[in-house]
């Protein structure tokens, strides 16, 4: 072999057992070697080759971390779903709990202690659910904390006692819902008529399971191992919270009102028969009142009379008339005794045996008058008629504060001109003359108020209603023809008299505003009621009613005209 010195060997040295001495040497080897001349424009070649290596390094390491985070991620999820197991090397009652979820382990441990507990109670029984289930979990969780491995004995008596008192306290108040008999107070029960008093149902005593002794006699029997116990339970009896007595000395008259009525004796029929059917009525808390369901419809088998009412402005005979009154004299006790009004409408003539603007107008099936029992105790309605005279209480339990009394003042604030007079063509009469058979009355415009006082001085006044009630037309015979016999003018209407239309009475359609599912807004006036409905007619305007000064006792309206409703004509 030639030793020319100047030639070079391209052998370093066996791959992967270069040390630094290598190195070194072939990097000063390489540190000597003569330098190349730099070739014009050489070096772009070189960056877009570098720039290549590059990206292809790039992409290379990108793919790497994909390829790489698979396989982490899978192992983090083996690690998260090995901290909700078991541990591996424990056997509990000769179950091994290698690779069981928590929820599997306790499971078999559960199902190995043999639960089969049972609750007796007089002559029922009941199988009780499984508590040890919690007390197992919290019993697992500490021997991993404590990396106890190997094979372990479990009974019941060895799990944590804290954990079992939670478990059967919790059951014991499911089986408390199902033994329980809560206690019942004396209630308002019916009204004996014989007697003419409410009758008061007694209270009786309920009764309520030992919850303490039944925790510590399943707590026991856990604690010696007998899981199949028959646990007896005991109870003691609870008496209601308030007597019969003190029920009985909480009720008492709330409110009561007497209107007046007419000399009209079958008008004074349906006056009474409306008030029977009202009379004793019981309200439960809560519950919505009903006048026509209560009195129900007005027929002649109940011996209803027939008295005038309108029809679209016509006077007709038709059974019921006057039980407005008994539901316009109801109205005035429900709203003062704080209860809540959901539907009443007024009249469309001002009414003559209430003040306007607090009446309620009541015909089959509409309107109706209603209202809510806004007490949480049961109250009950009086209704009577005598001598010329409807009176309705409420009974029940006070809703209002102590010296806080509720009271309507209304007041009118525009009288309206009447319609066009009525014209009849009388041939009776002298020709050229006329007769006023009836005089109009002017319509009105009424504010009603809801007044409250405090100890007897007047603490608040705001508006609840407003209602426009029309006004009548005169009604004039004549004859319009010359002495000739010629008709010289006028027109002739349908007779109308005024003993045909004295006392009758017609409703319009207005809610109380204030209250609860009622149309009207505080401060409108009322909407006209429908075509077909009852009205009263009166020869003038009752009087304006002054807001008192001072919550009034019962109180009486003024004698009125003969005035008669009429069922609603369909």
């Amino acid at each position: 072999m030639s030793s020319n010195k100047n030639s070079r060997s391209s052998y370093h040295g066996p791959r992967g057992r270069r040390d630094k001495d290598h190195t070194s040497k072939r990097l000063h080897f390489d540190y000597d070697r003569p330098k190349r001349k730099p070739i014009k424009g050489g070096w772009i070649p070189f960056a877009a080759a570098g720039a290549v290596v590059v990206l292809l390094g790039i992409s290379a390491a990108v793919l790497h971390s994909r390829s790489v985070s698979e396989p982490e991620r899978a192992a983090k999820a083996t690690a998260s779903q090995a901290s909700e197991t078991s541990p591996v090397l424990l056997t509990v009652n000769g179950i091994s709990l290698e690779g069981l979820s928590k929820d599997e382990a306790v499971s078999r441990i559960s199902k190995s202690l043999s639960w089969n507990m049972t609750a007796a109670y007089e002559d029922d029984s009941k199988e009780l659910p499984n508590i040890l289930t919690d007390a197992i979990r919290n019993w697992l969780t500490s021997k991993e904390e404590e990396t106890v491995s190997g094979d372990l004995t479990l009974t019941a008596a060895e799990l944590p006692t804290d954990a079992l008192k939670n478990s059967i306290s919790q059951e014991l108040e499911e089986l408390a819902k199902e033994w329980d008999v809560p206690s019942k107070i004396s209630t308002l029960d019916h009204y004996d008529n014989q007697k003419g008093q409410f009758v008061f149902r007694e209270g009786c005593a309920g009764s309520r399971i030992d919850r303490d002794q039944l925790a510590n006699d399943i707590l026991a029997a856990i604690h010696e191992n007998r899981m199949d116990a028959v646990v007896e339970v005991q109870s003691h009896k609870e008496a209601p919270s308030i007597s019969c007595d003190e029920v009985k000395a909480s009720y008492k008259t709330l409110v009561t009102f007497t209107t007046e009525t007419t000399d009209n004796d079958k008008r004074n029929t349906n006056v009474r028969l409306a008030a029977e059917a009202l009379n004793g009525t019981i309200v439960q808390p809560g519950e919505e009142f009903s006048f026509n369901s209560v009195v129900g419809q007005r027929t002649a088998e109940k011996g209803y009379q027939e008295a005038a009412a309108y029809n679209s402005g016509a006077v007709v005979q038709e059974l019921g008339g006057g039980v407005c009154q008994i539901s316009s004299t109801l109205y005035r006790v429900v709203f003062q005794s704080g209860m809540e009004v959901t539907f009443r409408r007024s009249h469309t003539f001002e009414p003559n045996y209430v003040t306007p603007g607090q009446d309620a107008a009541i015909s089959w099936e509409q309107p109706d008058f209603r209202f809510v029992n806004t007490s949480d105790k049961p109250i009950g309605i009086l209704a009577s008629y005598a001598d010329r005279k409807a009176t309705v209480s409420i009974f029940g339990v006070p809703v209002l504060e102590d010296g806080v009394v509720w009271d309507l003042a209304s007041e009118k604030v525009e009288e309206i001109d009447p319609p066009e007079p009525e014209y009849v063509e009388d041939p009776t009469l002298a020709p050229g003359t006329e007769n006023t058979i009836k005089a109009a009355t002017k319509g009105s415009r009424w504010d009603t108020y809801k007044v409250v006082y405090k100890d007897g001085q007047e603490v608040e006044r705001t508006l609840d209603h407003s209602k426009t009630y029309l006004g009548h037309s005169a009604v004039i015979h004549r004859n319009t023809s010359s002495a000739s016999g010629t008709t010289t003018s006028g027109t002739t209407t349908s007779d109308t008299t005024a003993s045909s239309t004295k006392g009758a009475q017609e409703s319009s359609s207005v809610a109380n505003p204030t209250k609860a599912a009622a149309p009207t807004k505080a401060g409108t006036t009322e909407k006209k009621a429908p075509k077909h409905e009852t009205a009263p007619a009166q020869t003038a305007p009752a009087p304006t009613e002054p807001a008192p000064t001072a919550p009034a006792a019962p109180e009486t309206s003024q004698p009125a005209p003969e005035e008669t409703i009429a069922p609603f004509v369909q």
